[in-house]
C-alpha cells in the first residue's frame, strides 16, 4: 500500500494519520477536510470557550511533531462521492483523490430542529446548534447579548451549554421532549440523577413536552411548547443530537445505516476501506450489535485499530484486535460525569459507593451478574479502577 486517503480532518482523521506513521506506514497520506481550519479540539466549545477562558489557538490539536507526518492537507473541500473499489474520492472543488486505502472519518453534524432552518443558512437569527468552531463563535456572540437562553434537548451538549450559560449569568431553561433526559446512554434512573444537576442549580427542566414552534421574526423571541407554554428567548440552542456525515457515501455501496457499518476492527465490507470516529457504527461483540458513538475518546482511539486493520489487509480477520471500551465524560456545574462500557436496556444498576442525592457516587450496570458499564459522578479514582476492570473484560471477550 503506497497511498492512503483519510476523509475527515478532525480528531479521528488526525489520529488516523498519526496511527499510520506510528504503525510503520511510509507511503503518501492525503487528509481531506470540509472545514478550512486545521484539526481542533471540540470538548471546550461548550464550556470554557463560550466563557472566553480558552482561545482559538489553544484549541489546536496539531503540534510541531505532526510536521513529520508529511501529510498532504486538502482543507476546505468536501468529499462528495466514493468509488470504493477504485478507491477514488470526488471532491466538491472538482478534484479527486485516488488511493490504495481509504479511512472514512467524516464525523457527524448537529441535527437541526425540523422546520426551523439551519442556523446561518436562512434560519432565524439567535437560533444555534453547536458542533464546529464557527458554531461556537456565533453562539458565544449571541450569549454576550444577554437575555434568556432556551436549550432544546437535555443531552450532554445541551446540558453543558446550560451550565456554561448559567455561569455567565444568563437565565436558562432546558426543554426535553423525552420523559427523562439521557435515558438513552445512561438509562432512565441515572439519566434522572444527572438531570437533577440542572434543578440543583435553579435551572428549570421541562420534560416530556416537545417544541411546537419558534417565535419571532428575523430574530428568535421565544419558544412555544406543545402544551401551549411560551418561553421567552433571546437565544435558543438546539441540542437534539447529531447525524453521521455519510450522505456522500449514498452511492458507494457501503452499508451506512446510522453510520458506516464496520466489523469490530473498523473494517467495512469493502477491502481496503475502513471507518472510525463519529461516523462509524462498529460491531461490538459485548452487546452483539453495531454501535455508533460520538465521544472524544473513541474518535482518538478507534483510528489506531482501524488503521491496523487497513494495513493488515482484508485477510487478517480475527488476528487483529477490536476497538477500545467505549468511554465518555461530561462536565456540568462543576461536576465530572464519566461513563464506560456498553449498557443495554434491562441492565440492573447497583450503587457501588456514594449517594446519588449527594451528586457523588459510582454506579455499576450489570447483566446476569456481570458488570457491563460503570457511571461515576465526581468519583474519578473509583471510576478509573472500574474502567480498567471493564476494559480487561472487554478485551477478553473481543479478542
Amino acid at each position: 500500500m503506497r497511498s492512503v486517503a483519510v476523509v475527515g480532518a478532525s480528531l479521528a482523521g488526525l489520529a488516523a494519520a498519526r496511527a499510520l506513521r506510528a504503525q510503520g506506514y511510509d507511503g503518501g497520506i492525503t487528509l481531506i477536510g470540509d472545514e478550512p481550519r486545521a484539526p481542533y479540539d471540540r470538548p471546550p466549545l461548550s464550556k470554557d470557550f463560550l466563557l472566553s477562558r480558552t482561545s482559538t489557538e489553544e484549541l489546536a490539536l496539531t503540534t510541531d511533531d505532526d510536521e513529520s507526518l508529511a501529510v498532504d492537507w486538502r482543507l476546505g473541500t468536501t468529499a462528495t462521492a466514493l468509488d470504493p473499489y477504485e478507491r477514488r474520492i470526488t471532491l466538491s472543488d472538482g478534484g479527486e483523490v485516488r488511493a490504495d486505502g481509504v479511512v472514512i472519518a467524516t464525523g457527524a453534524r448537529a441535527r437541526t430542529l425540523p422546520g426551523a432552518g439551519a442556523p446561518g443558512a436562512g434560519g432565524m437569527s439567535g437560533v444555534h446548534t453547536l458542533r464546529t468552531l464557527d458554531d461556537a463563535l456565533a453562539l458565544r456572540e449571541s450569549l454576550r447579548s444577554g437575555g434568556p437562553l432556551v436549550v432544546i434537548g437535555a443531552g450532554f451538549i445541551g446540558s453543558e451549554v446550560a451550565s456554561t450559560a448559567l455561569a455567565a449569568g444568563l437565565d436558562v431553561t432546558v426543554v426535553e421532549a423525552l420523559p427523562v433526559p439521557l435515558a438513552g446512554p445512561l438509562g432512565a434512573g441515572m439519566g434522572a440523577v444527572c438531570a437533577g444537576l440542572h434543578t440543583d442549580h435553579g435551572v428549570p427542566v421541562l420534560c416530556g413536552v416537545p417544541v411546537r414552534e419558534l417565535l419571532g421574526g428575523a430574530r428568535v423571541e421565544g419558544v412555544r411548547l406543545a402544551d401551549g407554554t411560551v418561553l421567552p428567548a433571546a437565544t435558543v440552542l438546539v441540542g437534539i443530537g447529531a447525524e453521521p456525515n455519510t450522505d456522500w457515501l449514498a452511492d458507494s455501496g457501503l452499508d451506512i445505516r446510522d453510520g458506516v457499518r464496520t466489523d469490530a476492527r473498523g473494517a467495512t465490507a469493502v477491502p481496503h476501506v475502513v471507518a472510525a470516529g463519529d461516523c462509524a457504527a462498529s460491531y461490538q461483540p459485548g452487546p452483539a450489535r453495531h454501535v455508533r458513538t460520538e465521544h472524544w475518546t473513541d474518535a482518538l482511539r478507534q483510528p489506531e485499530t482501524a488503521v491496523r486493520a487497513l494495513l493488515a489487509g482484508p485477510d487478517a480477520g480475527a488476528d487483529t484486535a477490536c476497538g477500545p471500551l467505549p468511554y465518555f465524560w461530561s462536565e456540568q456545574y462543576g461536576v465530572r460525569i464519566q461513563f464506560a462500557g456498553a449498557r443495554r436496556d434491562g441492565d440492573s444498576v447497583r450503587i457501588e459507593s456514594g449517594d446519588p442525592e449527594d451528586r457523588s457516587f459510582l454506579a455499576v450496570y450489570e447483566r446476569d451478574g456481570r458488570p457491563t458499564a460503570v457511571l461515576g459522578m465526581d468519583q474519578p479514582k473509583q471510576f478509573t479502577r472500574w474502567r480498567r476492570r471493564l476494559a480487561a473484560d472487554w478485551a477478553a471477550v473481543t479478542t
